[in-house]
């Protein structure tokens, strides 16, 4: 079985996500660093070579099942979000299967779960934004996965992990109205004969497994290029780009939506500290001709990580958790002040 699980896993091409240095807290030098895809890695794969920062992951020990991408807070480390996007969505169009009554609903698997349909390395690489787009999309989507105790690719944790994921969607969708219809389960007999879904686009390959076994649609690997930096809406990760366009229906004017960013108080002393740590520079100082300073902050480009709060050299910032929705169409000012440091 294990060879099995490898030998389609090899078919995926490079497994190894793509990491950006300039999103990392550890490049970004934040207060306290982090640790969050190191320890989420269940093969050691992520390493912090001595005398340096960032990250490096080992492409002999990395089995891509994205929990480091699912756990890291600012996008530093990441997969292709469009295509399971694209899968979810074209599966919306798919009528349900006679033996599976009510309006079609879309699957993810997991690829040692043995499960027919669309499917991925580990269910590890489902993030909150997939969530949330099928909620936009209206579609129910389940999340299908195998023995995570024994499996080598991923780890025990993933069914909770998923869990956390669902929830953390729920969260950015109440204010829509409309939640997520999800349901984290693990894989029957019954899974294997999963009709294949083929995107309309021939965008995903189908494998056959000897004797008709088992039945699996991969989908592939799209390469991620790197990131221009020098392009500004390329500094925001898909997966926050994402989680903003999901926000359908419209939140009415004076719904509170669930994005953690921060607030600046008086006690800030106009230094270039929290600008400096933000790993999506979603904090600019706009420096003023006559002097003093303006702190803007991009709240779709703002991943939440904090690290403005943690490294705060007097301890100014405090993290507001709900915002309204005309905050996402503006530069929210933080701070004007009229010296610098």
């Amino acid at each position: 079985m294990l060879k099995g699980v490898f030998d389609q896993l090899s078919e995926l091409g490079n497994l190894v996500p793509r990491y950006t240095g300039p999103r990392c807290l550890l490049e970004r030098h934040a207060v306290g660093g982090c640790d969050a895809c190191h320890s989420a890695c269940p093969h050691e794969a992520i390493e912090t070579p001595p005398g340096t920062y960032g990250v490096r992951v080992d492409p002999q020990k990395c089995t891509g099942c994205g929990l480091c991408v699912q756990a890291c807070p600012t996008g530093a480390l990441e997969y292709d979000l469009m295509t399971p996007l694209q899968s979810v969505h074209d599966q919306r169009e798919q009528p349900a299967e006679p033996r599976q009554p009510g309006p079609p609903e879309a699957t993810l698997t997991c690829v040692p779960s043995g499960a027919g349909g669309p499917s991925l390395p580990c269910l590890g690489r489902v993030t909150p934004a997939l969530v949330a787009a099928a909620g936009a999309w209206d579609v129910p989507l389940t999340l299908i996965h195998g023995d995570c105790a024994a499996c080598p690719v991923g780890r025990a944790g993933v069914p909770e992990r998923l869990e956390a994921v669902a929830e953390q969607a729920q969260e950015l969708r109440r204010a829509t109205g409309r939640p997520a219809q999800v349901t984290v389960r693990p894989a029957v007999p019954e899974d294997q004969g999963r009709a294949l879904k083929v995107s309309r686009r021939g965008a995903f390959s189908s494998l056959l497994r000897a004797g008709g076994r088992q039945l699996s649609q991969n989908l592939p690997e799209r390469p991620l290029p790197f990131v221009d930096w020098s392009d500004p809406p390329q500094r925001t990760p898909q997966e926050w780009t994402w989680r903003r366009k999901a926000l359908k229906p419209v939140p009415a004017a004076g719904a509170g939506i669930a994005w953690p960013a921060p607030l600046v108080d008086d006690k800030c002393i106009d230094c270039p500290v929290c600008a400096n740590v933000c790993p999506t520079e979603a904090i600019t100082r706009d420096l003023r001709p006559e002097g003093g300073v303006r702190l803007l902050l991009n709240l779709g480009a703002c991943t939440g990580c904090m690290a403005c709060l943690r490294s705060c050299p007097p301890g100014a910032i405090h993290e507001q958790k709900e915002w309204l929705l005309a905050a996402f169409d503006v530069q929210v000012l933080l701070r004007e002040s009229d010296h610098t440091m």
